[in-house]
């Protein structure tokens, strides 16, 4: 594949490429990290981290997600490059419009990339998915700069990953774990299971289009929620009685979906699943957020137990009650995941 864009040749990615490659990506992940070290600091090995992943990638290797890489070539030198995957439907979700495709925060030019040259690379990579059986596409943002070129694509926010740094600045790692929260057991699953219903109908009503339950949601997670207590990765929270539990987070470690392989991520927690009565109503904060907000720093509290210093939260962009919880809190907006 090649497409070419006035002196802009742009085609798939070869393993000879791996060492130009290396050399944008590493300028890209430096641009993160000059913005804000704390969460998007560079590996010692970064270098290394970079080449393997861009090696397993075109090699095939594995049994993940279906990975492309397309570069942005004047002349014989590399200008630009974007990463794309398809992006298996968690298994909570109806995914009726198949596996989405998702363009990746490695969406970057160089200064002597000719104008329009990021377009075409977005272009071909959705081009790319297309002939690969996508029909809904995602792309990450990182930035002002870069999501108000997706915007300009016609993307929009679906979704935020709001983060905070210096956890362990800003804690005791004595305190005790806010009143009426605690540890999951195996008798919480029913009551977690419940509240994660809720939460699914709250982001359904938001995007039915995105986020439509499988029929087996229930049943599929209580099943993953039983596995998530016996991994020694992650801690389980809830808030409230057993039997009605009020909301209930899992603070786990963060992954490579979310950054890019340059980046540092062994001090970065993530939490996907995060629910509370409090924002239930996606318009308007109940309660002032206070149980919420109890839940939350007990999160942050374990994560500073297992020397984690930043973390991450995952909220759809249109649920404005859960949103003024974390800013209350102190997060921001770090990533965007755009639907198109």
């Amino acid at each position: 594949m090649a497409q070419g864009n006035g002196a802009v040749a742009i085609r798939a990615a070869r393993e000879a490429d791996i060492p130009s490659m290396s050399g944008l990506l590493l300028a890209d992940a430096g641009r993160r990290c000059a913005d804000n070290p704390d969460l998007w600091g560079l590996a010692g090995d970064a270098e290394a981290r970079v080449r393997a992943a861009l090696m397993a990638a075109m090699s095939g290797e594995g049994r993940g997600p279906r990975h492309a890489w397309l570069v942005a070539e004047v002349g014989d030198k590399l200008v630009g490059t974007v990463h794309s995957l398809v992006l298996p439907v968690p298994p909570i979700y109806a995914g009726n419009l198949g596996d989405p495709g998702l363009l990746m925060p490695e969406c970057f030019v160089t200064s002597a990339a000719p104008e329009g040259t990021m377009q075409a690379l977005v272009e071909a990579a959705e081009a790319d998915l297309v002939a690969a059986g996508v029909r809904l596409h995602l792309a990450s943002g990182v930035g002002a700069e870069q999501c108000a070129m997706l915007i300009q694509a016609g993307y929009r926010p679906i979704t935020l990953y709001l983060a905070k740094s210096r956890l362990r600045a800003g804690s005791d790692s004595e305190a005790v774990r806010p009143a009426g929260v605690r540890a999951a057991d195996a008798g919480d699953i029913a009551g977690i299971v419940a509240r994660s219903a809720e939460h699914r109908r709250v982001i359904a009503a938001l995007n039915a289009r995105f986020w439509a339950p499988h029929q087996e949601a229930d049943t599929r997670f209580a099943a993953w929620m039983l596995r998530s207590l016996t991994l020694e990765d992650r801690d389980m929270l809830v808030a409230g009685q057993a039997d009605d539990p009020d909301g209930y987070a899992i603070a786990q470690p963060a992954s490579h979906l979310h950054f890019p392989p340059a980046h540092d991520i062994a001090e970065t927690g993530i939490l996907d699943d995060f629910f509370h009565r409090d924002f239930a109503g996606p318009a308007r904060l109940s309660h002032g957020g206070v149980g919420a907000g109890a839940l939350l720093r007990a999160a942050e509290a374990v994560f500073v137990r297992r020397g984690i210093d930043a973390a991450v939260v995952i909220c759809p962009a249109a649920w404005s009650s859960k949103i003024e919880t974390l800013e209350a809190a102190g997060y921001r907006t770090a990533i965007t995941w755009m639907i198109k």
